[in-house]
């Protein structure tokens, strides 16, 4: 279990409990981040205060969440940080909400592959998150090529698992009124309400890349055009107020507290900075909420354009896509020399997947920080899927021995490993020993994700050490 997974739930109730509704699909490219993130730009324009959530580890969707809903994209991830703490992650990001749209993950019932179980309801799937929150799930399909048989795909749905309940279906990429008819009656013979009909639309397509859509932050101006015709699009074919009708309040019980999950803070308040900027966009808001608990005051800096913060006593490079900006993070000499400057006097450095390819020798060939004795280059081949890792080594965040629950998502490869230490080590479904990552003292780089709240006790000593080693810096 990730460190710290029973811990961070707070003693109190408020006994305010926030409806919710799932945006789930039968198979991924349905169309769910379209009508989701739509779903939540039309109750926001509708007047709504909306919380916004992504089922799994995914890092991109939540900032056209963000962008929709004004509020942080959060993502609620069982495999990640355990199904106990889905409630309460849960109430803690949809306080003050009037709604809660949580968008779903691949198809309703994929998730992490189990075959050994005989649950249908796989862990870290949509249908398990809907399941422990007690909400509804409109399903949205891909309706191209579809006719009466659609009621045979629909009634399997809503059979499957009776844990997991469809409150309706929305039509997306629908040919004409005539097939729009068809469909509906498909659904009718199933007793699905149809709760919108999408015609197609294929100038809503957002750009991507080979890991998804690409983040908002470096798409600029045209992702909140996308987020404004998503929520045009929404608004103008969709009952918005029937989905927020069916909308329930499942979830009480207790709240995640991030000063409760860290406990004590130190009391030095070192200052930890944060990578972010077009290269460096993959996090979770619990990350930050969980330094400042701890202590930290955190600073966001761009790692394109900026040198290191004053006064840096820890460093946190989180994932995010480098490879597209090899050449400028590159050109900043000064920061990556501050980097490896601070990291060889012992600065705690903390990089995760994009944050390991920066500290590396060179990516594709552009010198980098040089901190790992390593050299990364884009490869062919994607990496994807949860680990089941032990940390082999002492780290400014693990002990050796301590296990964790990671994901790793990347299409870069890295060539040599020098005399290092690995962070991490797991074994593949046939038994084969994977070693990855890089660990020492003072820094822990590696291409696992983990989820923050998951592992608040990491946070906490990663937050110690960044003191311990701003204190004696700053004369104290």
């Amino acid at each position: 279990m990730p460190g710290g997974r029973a811990n961070g739930a707070s003693n109190g109730d408020t006994g305010v409990v926030t409806p919710s509704i799932v945006i789930a699909a039968p198979a991924s490219g349905s169309g769910k981040t379209t009508v989701a993130t739509g779903l939540m730009g039309a109750l926001r324009l509708a007047g709504r205060t909306v919380a916004p959530f992504k089922v799994g580890p995914d890092y991109i969707d939540p900032g056209y969440h963000a962008l929709a809903s004004g509020r942080p994209g959060r993502n609620l991830d069982p495999v990640l940080v355990g199904a106990d703490l889905i409630g309460p992650l849960f109430r803690y990001g949809s306080r003050g909400c009037d709604i809660a749209v949580v968008e779903g993950v691949m198809g309703l019932f994929d998730g992490k592959i189990d075959p050994s179980s005989p649950d249908p309801t796989a862990a870290g799937s949509t249908a398990q998150v809907a399941a422990l929150l007690g909400a509804p799930v409109v399903l949205v399909v891909d309706v191209r090529g579809h006719s009466q048989s659609l009621a045979a795909l629909l009634h399997g749905f809503a059979t499957f698992d009776p844990n997991v309940r469809l409150g309706g279906v929305i039509l997306n990429r629908v040919g004409s009124p005539r097939h729009e008819q068809v469909l509906r009656d498909a659904a009718a013979r199933v007793g699905l309400p149809v709760l919108g009909a999408l015609p197609r639309m294929a100038e809503l397509a957002v750009p991507s890349r080979h890991l998804g859509l690409i983040p908002a932050i470096e798409h600029g101006t045209e992702a909140v055009d996308a987020v404004d015709a998503m929520t045009a699009l929404v608004a103008a074919h969709v009952d918005v107020e029937a989905i927020a009708g069916l909308a329930l309040g499942g979830v009480t019980g207790p709240q995640w507290d991030p000063a409760a999950a860290v406990g004590d803070a130190v009391s030095a308040a070192p200052r930890i900075a944060i990578g972010g900027g077009a290269a460096f966009t993959f996090g979770y808001a619990e990350h930050r909420e969980l330094l400042e608990a701890a202590g930290a005051e955190v600073v966001t800096f761009d790692p394109l354009l900026d040198e290191l913060p004053d006064d840096t006593g820890g460093l946190v490079l989180p994932g995010g896509f480098p490879e597209e900006h090899a050449a400028a993070l590159s050109a900043n000499v000064v920061l990556r020399q501050q980097v490896r400057s601070f990291a060889d006097a012992g600065m705690p450095v903390h990089a995760e997947c994009a944050g390991l390819l920066y500290l590396a020798a060179s990516l594709d060939g552009h010198p980098m920080a040089g901190v790992v004795d390593v050299e990364a280059k884009f490869g062919p081949r994607l990496t994807l899927g949860y680990r089941d890792a032990v940390a082999l080594s002492d780290s400014p965040l693990w002990t050796a021995g301590e296990r964790v629950t990671g994901h790793e998502f990347h299409r870069t490869e890295l060539v040599g490993t020098g005399a290092s230490i690995p962070a991490w080590g797991w074994r593949k479904d046939h038994g084969e020993v994977v070693r990855e990552g890089f660990a020492s003292a003072n820094v822990h780089a590696s291409y696992l994700h983990t989820h923050p709240a998951g592992n608040a006790s990491a946070v906490r000593r990663f937050v110690g050490a960044a003191a311990a080693f701003s204190h004696p810096r700053r004369g104290g």
